[in-house]
């Protein structure tokens, strides 16, 4: 804005930064965007298959055993980061897919727990967001302090 109030770039905006970098065509768009859909999910299609009991995933909070002991997603199982090995990782089953997923889009535990499980073998996906955004949705939560705990203790 200037001294008079006008923003000098309004009437006559001929830049777009949205469209500074072309858009890609459409079938290399849908390829991107497929491709994305292979690795991530999101809370409300986790809890929906969970609340279906559809058998083909397993979901892993990745947060510290103190964390999960708060608040974690319904029948998730606690496999922190740091800990993923062989022999941590032996009671998994491999014809599931793991579903990881920690406090949120500031953390990337997940996604460092996903790269480790896919290392081993696992088909994984990471679930976007993690339990912030699974309460931020409404989803339902178990722990010892599931509606007010902080995500990442």
């Amino acid at each position: 804005m200037t001294l008079s109030g006008a923003d000098p770039l309004s009437a006559t905006a001929t830049h777009s930064f949205v469209l500074e970098h072309a858009p890609a065509e459409p079938a290399a768009a849908e390829r991107h965007f497929l491709s994305k859909l292979a690795f991530e999910t999101d809370p409300a299609d986790v809890h929906e298959d969970l609340r279906r009991g559809h058998g083909g995933i397993v979901v892993v909070d990745t947060r510290s055993p103190q964390a999960f002991a708060l608040c974690h997603v319904p029948g998730a199982i606690n496999l922190p980061t740091r800990t993923i090995s062989p022999e941590t990782t032996a009671s998994l089953p491999r014809d599931q897919v793991i579903v990881t997923y920690c406090w949120g889009p500031g953390c990337n535990g997940s996604t460092k727990a996903a790269a480790r499980l896919a290392a081993l073998g696992f088909r994984v996906k990471e679930m976007i967001g993690g339990i912030g955004y699974w309460r931020k949705e409404g989803l339902p939560v178990e722990g010892t302090s599931p509606d007010d705990a902080s995500l990442y203790a």
